[in-house]
């Protein structure tokens, strides 16, 4: 460090202007120091990447926006589920049907062969046959013989009823899924409207979105035996901050990184709205290193382009509630749709993909 002045000339001096250079030297090097320690944060600033939770506090919508959001997506996967669950369950059900129609059609002709001989020569009672046996043995025999033919004639019709009534239970039970799904298309209908409703406010109309058939099959996450999607906590430790995440968050997490999509994450934000706080909700930064305070280009912009359209391919093998990317929207029942949060790119989420969990 250069010297203000030398020894030799604040020797030189008097005593009044002595002091006066001694103190401006260390003023000097006080005002020296601040610029050297605010010089050192900038640049430790500007080598870090910018943590979301700064530029994009309420991820670009209001509270109300976003609890209905949530509630609509979540209400049209489980009637979607249930959709699903009662028309696997009505395939079943035809198929019992048709043994039991099949079955039935069999032994009705058995039956009626029966019938048709007791009406055409008279069925002999058990009194005659038994009296004409003409030795003890033959008694016996004729005996027996007539009791396996009650019980197998009484086995028959008993197949046979057994068989007609099955067909009639399977009947009822495909009528009462028939009206089950019936029930859950509504839902879906009601649904898809709330979250057209919801949008509104910030757009809401269908875009052409991010969709690619290239983009590779994610990993199933785990489901409940009914098909639906087990309560998760933010149990889980964050790979991206110090705090926490869903298991099907990082399922989903781990399921991009593997597909190649290796950019930048923050996952767990603390404070806000949103899903950050409950650990179901991750920001993919378009460009490498970091959130840039600028709207994505090129390769960034295909790579944004390319994470949406993979989280949007797999959201019912993840587990997706919504995907926010470059000023659209994508939910289950509505596809993609316009979505203004904000001016900056953070709140427009054009520097990232916004990626919230169920």
């Amino acid at each position: 460090m250069a010297r203000v002045c030398s020894p030799a000339l604040v020797g030189d001096t008097t005593g009044p202007q002595k002091g006066r250079i001694v103190a401006s030297m260390a003023l000097f090097r006080l005002r020296l120091r601040a610029v050297v320690a605010a010089t050192a944060t900038a640049v430790a600033l500007l080598a870090a990447p910018a943590a979301p939770a700064a530029a994009e506090p309420n991820e670009g919508g209001s509270k109300s926006l976003r609890a209905a959001l949530e509630k609509s997506a979540k209400g049209y996967v489980e009637a979607k589920n249930k959709l699903d669950t009662s028309k696997k369950r009505e395939l079943q059900l035809n198929l019992q049907l048709k043994q039991a129609e099949s079955e039935a059609a069999r032994l009705a002709v058995e039956v009626g062969a029966v019938a048709a001989k007791s009406y055409r020569i008279g069925r002999i009672s058990a009194v005659s046959m038994l009296l004409n046996s003409t030795t003890p043995s033959a008694f016996l025999e004729r005996a027996a013989r007539l009791d396996m033919m009650a019980q197998v004639d009484g086995r028959q019709l008993q197949r046979y009823e057994q068989a007609v009534n099955d067909t009639k239970v399977a009947k009822i039970a495909i009528d009462k899924e028939i009206r089950e799904q019936v029930k859950q298309v509504n839902a879906l209908a009601k649904k898809k409207r709330d979250a057209e409703n919801a949008l509104a406010s910030v757009g809401g109309q269908p875009s052409g979105g991010f969709v690619s058939v290239n983009s590779p099959l994610a990993k199933p996450a785990p489901r409940n035996s009914d098909g639906s999607w087990p309560n998760e906590k933010c149990t889980i430790d964050d790979p991206t901050t110090s705090g926490c995440v869903t298991a099907r968050t990082l399922h989903a997490l781990k399921q991009a990184k593997g597909a190649g999509f290796k950019h930048h994450v923050y996952c767990h934000r603390p404070n806000g709205g949103g899903e950050h706080p409950r650990g179901r909700a991750c920001d993919f930064s378009a460009a490498r290193n970091g959130f840039a305070n600028r709207n994505a280009s090129g390769a960034d912009k295909r790579y944004g382009d390319r994470l949406a359209a993979f989280y949007v391919k797999n959201a019912g093998r993840l587990g997706v509630m919504y995907v926010i990317w470059f000023r659209q929207i994508w939910m289950p029942g509505t596809g993609w749709r316009s979505y203004s949060g904000g001016g900056s790119p953070a709140a427009a989420h054009t520097n990232h993909v916004h990626l919230s969990m169920l």
